[in-house]
């Protein structure tokens, strides 16, 4: 008899010039475990050299849940350090979503709790569907959101990070677009269509500029005003001298589309 297929957990499809990455986990609400988290490493590795890959799109299977946190019938091995390792699993995973040079986009799809708002925190932007919930609730099993909180304190307000943090309650889509969590508030039916048209404004944008101005805000993030400035000043010198602002600058004053080096590279 043959040995029963395994789904795997992570499931990925190209969709034009974006990369779409699904928590295929509906049973278990899209919890995270270790080999989700590797599953998710290994496709935006694999994006960082496809040179035709615009955007990453993250999101989960059903429309009940986009990630309910780390999956504790396992433990809580997928965020504790090994002996032998300086970086948890989820560690690694942001350190290289951080350096992956393409906007990430996440499609909410439903209840976003504890781990799922890290994973939220790793998205540039996120479009969220009007069902789903939100909330940091660790502390009700002894533990802290602590990594979330490396995201978080740059993304919303620390009276918003203190009440979800201490409280555990959950927030509605729209108190979640009311302190800065979300671009946009959509129907669970809309929800593709406007990541799709999220993902088009992206593409008339020049890959090298957003993959330079992707590194300079996280950068910037931990710079105090004077090295800020100074970093801008030599960054936006660079930049300008690059192909991409050439044929920007000629497509502006010629009035047309500009054709960006990286991707005629690819046709």
């Amino acid at each position: 008899m043959s040995e029963p297929e395994v789904k795997p957990d992570i499931r990925t499809e190209k969709r034009g010039r974006a990369l779409w990455i699904w928590i295929d986990r509906e049973h278990r609400r899209n919890a995270m475990n270790k080999a989700v988290l590797a599953g998710i490493e290994a496709a935006v590795a694999a994006a960082r050299n496809d040179p035709a890959i615009r955007a990453l799109v993250l999101t989960g299977a059903g429309r009940k849940a986009f990630c309910a946190g780390a999956d504790l019938s396992g433990g809580t091995d997928t965020f504790t350090l090994g002996l032998d390792e300086p970086m948890t699993d989820f560690g690694k995973l942001a350190r290289l979503i951080r350096d992956c040079g393409v906007p990430v986009v996440g499609r909410i799809n439903g209840d976003c709790v504890a781990g799922g708002m890290a994973l939220m925190g790793l998205c540039d932007l996120a479009v969220v569907a009007d069902n789903a919930r939100f909330g940091l609730p660790e502390a009700k099993v002894g533990v802290f959101p602590m990594q979330v909180l490396v995201f978080l304190r740059n993304t919303i307000g620390a009276r918003h990070i203190n009440e979800l943090c201490l409280t555990g309650e959950l927030i509605d889509a729209n108190r979640a677009y009311q302190i800065g969590l979300a671009n946009y508030v959509v129907p669970f039916e809309e929800l593709d269509a406007r990541v799709e048209a999220l993902l088009g404004k992206l593409y008339d944008m020049s890959p090298v500029a957003l993959r330079r101005g992707k590194y300079a805000i996280a950068a910037m993030q931990q710079m105090a005003f004077p090295e800020a400035m100074a970093f801008a000043e030599t960054l936006i010198s660079v930049t300008s001298l690059t192909r991409d602002a050439t044929e920007g600058l000629a497509a502006f004053n010629e009035r047309r589309k500009p054709r960006w080096q990286q991707e005629t590279d690819n046709v």
